[in-house]
């Protein structure tokens, strides 16, 4: 048993009053990571209210004291990326280079809006009345509830904490309580930043505990949410009984489109990275995987081939391709997504060949799916596993049709070498982000994400548009 470490950071202490509860690695359940406690009702609380004492100095702090801070963080994150990457690998279960650049792209979010911190400027405007001169600013909103998912523990985090405090916001974060570890190696970076106290408040613990506190307290100004639809429907029923602004990411079901003029190699590198990578843990991937049907016999051999070829294994291994699925929950959900895929007519030809690993862990091959339809459950609900499924289509307007037949609209992608079908098809997919001959998982940081219909709700994350969430408009009318 390891140590108990770090858990609860509030008004610039650590805080551990609440029942422990322990981090598993996946890649070896043997492997005990700490030992961390849950928050108690009284010290989300003091959290909120922490952060509620600190809004008042830190929303009229010095933008150079806020730029320095934030490099600083982003110089922290990006020094120990090595190591806080190692941590991810060995907490949430994706290889280590990935692990490694998740934290990398997380300093670099807030070096980003370290600059951002200098370019807060407002704008005048003429007044339709005689002598009379308009401004219209920003200001900061208060206390930011953030709540994160465990696929990407600091990454989400950084981008949605950056933002927040550059524009004067004060936060409280709770983490998914399956990434701990990954979480309080994130607070002490923060801790030892040279923030004001209160300013960055982390609570541990459960959803339906911690998380509730957060999302019905009159205190929280504003939440931003990435997860589930089922916990945002949640959130979003608690927020409006505040009228608590809202900003959420959740489900997804993202398609690859792939046409018969599509480079067969660029096809299946587009599908494997979006699809597998990550073990098909991001809310990016490419699940559906949409072939037009003159290509789509090659496709499949191909795909089949490249499928069985990847490396499966323990994260911390350096040959390691595709890490564990997260939990026993996510490894038992996937396999239930996998036999109702079968018993609804799905053909498997790939992800059923012998893994030989060393340690006992929730390890899954990943598998490919053919004489897939659209109709079916997993080709309409969110897996989030190694799990790609092959929708024949008749031809490009077809494949369209699947593509956008759909709740969700996070990501979408295509593979052509036509200039009409890919123009067509940025203009006409229901997404949010469309990738042309490019994997569907794979964004910028400094630039607008987001998605349409169940997939998000509420201002666009990331780049400039982040001040739309976290700052309020103050229009100001003065008489000459």
């Amino acid at each position: 048993m390891k140590k108990e470490s770090h858990s609860n950071l509030i008004n610039g202490k650590w805080s551990q009053k609440g029942p422990s509860f322990l981090s598993i690695n996946p890649s070896d359940t043997t492997d005990t990571i700490g030992s961390f406690h849950e928050a108690t009702e009284e010290e989300c609380l003091q959290a909120i209210n922490s952060a509620k004492t600190a809004f008042k100095s830190w929303s009229q702090s010095e933008l150079e004291e806020r730029k320095k801070v934030l490099d600083k963080i982003g110089g922290e994150l990006i020094a120990k990326s090595q190591v806080l990457g190692e941590l991810i690998a060995r907490e949430e279960g994706k290889p280590i280079p990935e692990g490694v650049g998740e934290v990398y792209r997380s300093g670099q979010f807030f070096q980003y809006f370290a600059a951002e911190v200098l370019r807060q400027m407002g704008e005048t405007a003429a007044s339709v009345r005689p002598n009379i001169n308009i401004e219209v600013t920003r200001e900061p909103v208060g206390v930011i509830g953030v709540i994160t998912p465990w696929n990407f523990p600091i990454a989400v985090a950084a981008w949605k904490i950056a933002p927040a405090i550059a524009f004067g916001n004060t936060v409280v974060l709770k983490p998914s309580e399956i990434v701990p570890a990954s979480a309080a190696a994130f607070s002490e970076i923060m801790h030892e930043s040279g923030l004001p106290e209160g300013v960055y408040n982390c609570i541990q613990g459960r959803g339906d505990i911690a998380g509730q506190i957060v999302t019905a307290s009159k205190d929280i100004d504003a939440i931003s949410f990435t997860g589930s639809v089922k916990t945002g429907n949640i959130i979003a029923q608690n927020a409006i009984k505040n009228m608590t602004r809202i900003q959420m990411e959740m489900g997804s079901k993202n398609a690859l489109v792939i046409l018969d003029d599509a480079d067969i190699d660029v096809a299946i590198q587009c599908a494997i990275n979006g699809a597998y990578f990550g073990t098909g843990q991001k809310c990016t991937a490419s699940s559906r995987l949409i072939v037009e049907k003159g290509i789509h016999d090659k496709f499949v051999s191909k795909m089949s081939e490249a499928t069985k070829a990847l490396a499966v294994g323990n994260a911390l291994h350096k040959n390691t391709q595709i890490g564990p699925v997260v939990d026993a929950r996510q490894f038992n959900q996937n396999n239930s997504y996998l036999e109702a895929a079968l018993s609804d007519g799905a053909k498997l030809i790939a992800g059923d060949e012998k893994i030989n690993v060393d340690t006992e862990g929730f390890y899954m091959r990943p598998t490919l799916l053919i004489e897939t339809s659209n109709n079916m459950k997993i080709n309409r609900e969110e897996v989030f596993g190694p799990i790609a499924c092959v929708i024949k289509a008749e031809d490009y307007q077809d494949a369209l049709s699947i593509s956008n037949d759909t709740e969700f609209g996070l990501t979408s992608g295509i593979v052509t070498n036509s200039l009409k079908f890919a123009n067509h098809f940025k203009r006409h997919s229901n997404s949010g982000c469309v990738m042309v001959n490019l994997p569907t998982a794979g964004t910028d940081y400094h630039v607008p994400f987001g998605g349409r219909k169940a997939s998000s709700y509420g201002p666009r994350e990331q780049g400039q548009y982040a001040k739309e969430f976290f700052t309020v408009v103050k229009t100001t009318y003065i008489s000459s």
